[in-house]
């Protein structure tokens, strides 16, 4: 259901090296322009949730959100976390940016 790569896992280990382990959530976010997309955040445990041990640490994700997402890939690249799903979730941005004060 969740994978976490080599270097998604060594930036986790890092993050919490002086700090309380903390589950993870994989969620649903506002992208701006770019519509909803999945994110990572720190989170307590939910009815409803699923939840996967990886290399010591614990990935919580909505089982609904599971079941729309498919397996779910969390890497780290040199501008952060990315989170790819096996099908598309969310929505896209769509219809450009009227009205959006991101500065796209």
């Amino acid at each position: 259901m969740i994978t976490v790569t080599e270097s998604a896992q060594q930036e986790l280990t890092t993050y919490f090296a002086d700090r309380d382990v903390q589950p993870i959530r994989v969620h649903l976010s506002d992208g701006g322009c770019s519509g909803m997309k999945l994110s990572l955040a720190l989170d307590e445990v939910r009815d409803g949730d699923a939840s996967v041990e990886h290399g010591g640490f614990t990935f919580l994700i909505n089982e609904e959100l599971a079941e729309a997402s498919g397996k779910v890939s969390i890497d780290m690249t040199d501008y952060g976390f990315t989170i790819e799903s096996e099908k598309q979730v969310g929505t896209s941005g769509g219809g450009g940016c009227s009205g959006c004060s991101c500065g796209c």
